[in-house]
């Protein structure tokens, strides 16, 4: 999503941000405020020294190149990935992630953008070495590709600001027109919990299927949807700035049995993850990790440290 979507002109946004809460029945409570670097140039991005250690374990096809080719959605929002103030630079934490993890590893950072299916096809064909974009551990996806933790996975359900509807847990879905990501864990938990409220006599979720931000949040703004669930970084930024809707709760993106794991998805024995996840912990351990999540406002979501392939949000029956 373009940054004239989100109605804003400036190089910067300043947000008050709210602490997600797992209780749908307690308040967020304020926590101050964060100032959003929206530009092209980002002169605050945080930078790392390259390590010889780590970077030897990167294979030597990436290593001759010399670059980490990066991709990643186009239809996301501050602070995750989104296109800055000149409409063409992609930026946000996905990216700073990145270039922790290039500059680690002695490469540069080549950043692609695509559809989110199409982020999976470029990685099977080998056209691209990574997929950073707020992708979910899952155990189908563990079939096909290797991961490398870096948040936590939190989600929420955002409605327009005048809803009276009262979130206690899926239930309170039934027979609401709810919208999510097409092809994202979002969908899969929302499905599963629609199976649920049905096998218990319910009335369906109508469930809306979404590619672009700017579309959902004009759904929601005109009250065409009665909810939306996405990403928590994307809804506390939308909610502060755009004051057209509020969020009734989170919850973690595995469901209510695990919490979901966000990582660096690699092609399953490319080899590079290792690399990947060692860079991670080497950012984690010296400070530059935090740097990130505190420059992005991402610390309900931070981590203690990488691993690799964890136990992901379990296969639909």
């Amino acid at each position: 999503m373009k940054l004239s979507a989100l109605a804003t002109a400036a190089a910067t946004a300043v947000v008050l941000l709210a602490t997600g809460c797992t209780d749908p029945d307690a308040e967020s409570a304020p926590t101050g405020a964060i100032t959003f670097d929206l530009s092209a140039a980002q002169t605050g991005r945080v930078r790392a020294a390259k390590v010889d250690s780590i970077a030897a374990e990167v294979p030597q096809a990436i290593r001759g190149r010399g670059t980490l080719v990066v991709t990643g959605s186009s239809g996301t929002a501050p602070p995750l990935r989104f296109y800055a103030d000149d409409d063409k630079t992609v930026v946000g934490s996905e990216i700073d992630f990145a270039s922790l993890v290039a500059d680690i590893l002695g490469l540069k950072l080549d950043v692609r953008v695509a559809d989110w299916a199409q982020n999976f096809v470029r990685i099977d064909s080998g056209e691209v070495d990574a997929f950073v974009s707020n992708v979910t551990v899952t155990e189908e996806r563990k079939e096909k590709y290797d991961f490398a933790t870096y948040r936590h996975d939190t989600v929420a359900l955002e409605v327009p600001a005048q809803s009276t509807l009262e979130f206690k847990d899926r239930t309170s879905l039934a027979g609401k027109r709810i919208g999510v990501g097409s092809g994202t864990n979002q969908e899969q938990l929302l499905v599963k919990w629609n199976e649920q409220n049905r096998a218990q006599g319910l009335a369906p979720i109508d469930i809306a299927y979404f590619q672009q931000t700017s579309d959902y949040y004009l759904a929601l703004a005109s009250q065409r949807l009665d909810g939306f669930i996405g990403p928590n970084p994307t809804a506390i930024y939308h909610t502060a700035t755009a004051k057209q809707t509020k969020i009734l709760g989170t919850f973690s993106g595995a469901g209510d049995a695990l919490q979901g794991e966000i990582a660096v998805l690699t092609k399953k024995n490319s080899g590079l993850v290792t690399a990947v996840q060692r860079a991670l912990n080497h950012a984690i351990e010296t400070g530059t990790y935090q740097q990130v999540i505190d420059r992005w406002g991402l610390q309900s979501e931070q981590v203690t440290e990488s691993r690799i392939n964890p136990p992901g949000l379990p296969k639909q029956r």
